[in-house]
């Protein structure tokens, strides 16, 4: 007879995501997984297969965190200029209160990008930041906020560029005014 699981898959998935986020992948050990997790190696294989698999995991997971938390945003703020610079401003907040963490996307960026399934999930992770920022600028430019001679498409692609920078110099530690004058230059992007 099978043994039931014991514990929560999606709150292993947090805490391993967490764990990657603050180590790394390559750092972050099976030993250092099944001791984060409070389970035995028997548990781990059965239920996420490889660290592999569960690293992808926890990047769909954090993918899914941030989308859900960048999709509130524009769809709350009534103005684009005012979402966009919540967005980033909470980016930046994050980086300069723990600039170890930088954003786990990123992170994967730079340290799996010989993997292929990790690298097929960060361009999914961009490309719906891209997503979710085109479509509130095409609704900002029907409101009248963002010029017509404005492409949409192309400030989202910008944006999501930018805000990959902004965790990237964030893990730097470049400063507070340092990334305040790159966002005030990137909301005249928007003008």
């Amino acid at each position: 007879m099978a043994r039931t699981r014991e514990f929560d898959i999606d709150q292993a998935v947090d805490r391993a995501m967490d764990l990657f986020w603050r180590r790394g992948y390559a750092e972050t050990s099976l030993q250092d997984l099944l001791k984060e997790l409070s389970i035995g190696s028997g548990s781990f294989y059965a239920a996420f297969g490889s660290k592999e698999q569960l690293y992808l995991r926890a990047l769909d997971r954090y993918a899914s965190l941030q989308g859900g938390d960048l999709e509130t945003v524009l769809d709350e703020e009534t103005e684009i200029r005012t979402a966009v610079r919540k967005i980033l401003g909470t980016l930046i907040e994050a980086d300069l209160t723990d600039p170890t963490r930088g954003c786990l996307v990123v992170n994967a960026a730079t340290q799996c990008a010989d993997q292929p399934s990790a690298a097929d999930r960060v361009n999914t992770a961009i490309r719906q930041v891209e997503s979710l920022l085109a479509g509130a600028l095409e609704r900002a430019q029907t409101r009248g906020e963002l010029s017509p001679d404005k492409d949409p498409r192309q400030l989202a692609r910008f944006l999501t560029t930018f805000v990959q920078g902004v965790r990237v110099v964030g893990r730097a530690r470049m400063g507070r005014e340092f990334v305040e004058d790159a966002l005030s230059t990137a909301l005249r992007a928007l003008d």
